[in-house]
């Protein structure tokens, strides 16, 4: 959230994001991972640690939630959470503003 005198994270993303449960079931492991796939670009290696629960909704795949899988859901959920250290523009030259609906 931006305003004209701070810059500071949207606080009912994070509470909606800490209340996510563990996923036991593909029927709720899917919406985990589209919430968390629209802020793939701010995870650091997204892929990396999400391959363990996409290989779970593979069609053949039998769902086993590893210890692996506990650990990548924990690792995601946290990085929503998590307030990212943002920086106000440069006022210098020309600013892009990217507004999302």
């Amino acid at each position: 959230m931006i305003s004209s005198d701070k810059i500071e994270v949207d606080k009912t993303k994070v509470n909606l994001s800490t209340n996510i449960s563990l996923s036991t079931c593909v029927k709720n492991l899917r919406p985990f991972l589209g919430h968390v796939g629209f802020y793939r670009r701010f995870i650091k290696d997204f892929s990396k640690v999400a391959k363990h629960l996409s290989s779970l909704l593979t069609k053949d795949m039998s769902f086993n939630f590893s210890k692996e899988c506990e650990f990548a859901f924990n690792t995601l959920k946290e990085a929503l959470i998590m307030a990212r250290i943002l920086q106000p523009p440069v006022w210098e030259g020309h600013l892009y503003l990217c507004v999302m609906h």
